[in-house]
């Protein structure tokens, strides 16, 4: 991040905060609370969104985990996956199954973040403070001690709509400085006819997979288009239990400048909301623009880390 003179960081910092405090749920669910926005997605909500699932079509959102082959390029420490065959075809396992029976078996290795996946609320933190008042320092080697994936595992399973941002502007991907605003993603859900409900997960598309060749990542960016920090009150608005996208971040480029994530900060830190990254959603996209329905059953658990500041997922949709 470039160099950006002390007293206009303040005013950045200044205004993020303040917009920070203005939409904060501390307390909004319970002191003990780790669920935040997740709250929204009740259990009649969940019954509501089977209703969606009407041709029975399956539209998987995850990306292939194949070995070296990734977005990530080092930043944080983060690497694409690495998978190893630790008994193959070609030799003894050693196990007397008997009736001349061998296994073939295998590891991943991968960062929690590397791939498709679900930041937890334990994952971002400012002024040394989690989500609901949690103290950052509860985070140690060990795993979070509030907020980690594990207390939610479970509940990201409910009514999905996309907003095709990319396709409403007739574009293949959006330019990378290009912020998506509240208007924008009211337009867009107005052209598509899809009305967001509380309890919704709303998947944002860009385009930024289209310029993925197969194995070929060199030319997806580590700064891509996203949501501009201020549609937090959007998705305060509407009750929202959750988003993702299809690049690195969910967020466009920041405007605040000295401040490189004010919608991770804002959102997950002080809203309480699970932001997911690095969904593969042009499948789904090109079928919601043929049927024009942009409403689906959306099940996307997460693996039951303990104390985890993420993990990866296999999203799927069902229309």
């Amino acid at each position: 991040m470039r160099r950006v003179p002390g007293e206009i960081r303040r005013r950045s910092e200044a205004a993020i905060f303040a917009y920070g405090e203005a939409r904060r749920a501390w307390g909004r669910w319970g002191d003990d609370d780790e669920k935040g926005t997740l709250n929204h997605l009740t259990p009649e909500r969940r019954v509501a969104a089977a209703a969606m699932i009407r041709t029975g079509q399956v539209f998987p959102l995850g990306l292939p985990l194949k070995s070296g082959v990734g977005p990530q390029n080092g930043m944080m420490g983060r690497f694409n996956p690495i998978h190893v065959m630790t008994h193959t075809g070609n030799e003894s396992a050693g196990l007397p199954l008997g009736g001349g029976a061998e296994p073939t078996d295998d590891m991943l290795i991968m960062p929690t973040q590397g791939s498709t996946q679900w930041d937890a609320l334990c994952h971002m933190y400012y002024g040394d403070m989690l989500y609901n008042g949690v103290p950052a320092a509860s985070v140690s080697v060990h795993g979070a001690a509030k907020n980690g994936i594990d207390k939610v595992h479970g509940d990201f399973v409910g009514r999905g709509i996309l907003l095709d941002v990319a396709r409403w502007h007739g574009l293949e991907i959006l330019p990378a400085d290009r912020s998506i605003s509240a208007d924008d993603l009211d337009a867009v859900a107005a052209a598509e006819g899809v009305e967001v409900r509380p309890g919704d997960i709303v998947l944002i598309r860009t385009g930024a997979m289209t310029v993925v060749d197969g194995d070929d990542w060199s030319r997806f960016g580590t700064t891509a288009a996203g949501l501009d920090y201020r549609t937090a009150e959007w998705f305060e608005r509407h009750r929202v239990a959750a988003v993702a996208a299809d690049t690195l971040a969910v967020e466009g480029p920041s405007p605040l400048p000295g401040v490189a994530s004010p919608l991770h900060m804002v959102m997950i830190r002080d809203m309480g909301m699970h932001l997911g990254e690095l969904w593969w959603l042009e499948d789904l996209a090109d079928d919601c623009a043929d049927d024009g329905v942009y409403e689906f059953f959306l099940a996307a658990q997460a693996l039951r880390i303990v104390g985890g500041a993420g993990s990866p997922v296999n999203p799927v949709a069902v229309k």
